[in-house]
């Protein structure tokens, strides 16, 4: 895939940030690379995508992509040691949960019951693919026991 045709997301709604959660489902995120900035009230991560389009025709690539959450207001986590900056986190799932409109929630689901909760003031967020892409040695899979309940 040549630099112009890296995958670009923006989110302003619910069915943008599911639209999202697909291109990101199995990212590889260390804690090293979570941020809040609340001056800017924005979170931000980076993380080692799978590129679940590409797969489809057989190719199991990765890539480094930078993801942001704009108008944050709070943030709080569960189910990690965010003092552990080596420690890596697998993302299964971005969701809205919405609030007094437009605002709400943003969780963002790992597995082994971790798990992140952004509150925003409205869903707007980016996602951008970042450099070079390098080949996965597999093909993401899940315990069910990974699963996020109810599914």
């Amino acid at each position: 895939m040549a630099n112009d045709e890296h995958l670009r997301l923006i989110a302003l709604e619910a069915e943008d940030l599911s639209a999202m959660s697909c291109n990101l489902q199995d990212a590889v995120v260390r804690v090293a690379d979570l941020a809040f900035l609340p001056a800017q009230r924005r979170f931000a991560l980076l993380a080692s995508r799978f590129d679940w389009v590409v797969a489809e025709s057989g190719r199991m690539e990765r890539c480094r992509a930078g993801v942001h959450f704009d108008h944050v207001t709070h943030v709080a986590s569960t189910g990690f040691d965010r003092s552990n900056r080596e420690g890596v986190l697998n993302l299964l799932s971005l969701s809205f949960q919405e609030g007094e409109a437009p605002g709400g929630v943003i969780e963002l689901v790992f597995s082994a019951g971790a798990a992140i909760r952004l509150e925003v003031e409205c869903v707007d967020a980016q996602m951008r693919d970042l450099g070079p892409r390098w080949q996965a040695a597999h093909k993401p899979g899940h315990a069910i026991d990974d699963a996020p309940a109810g599914h």
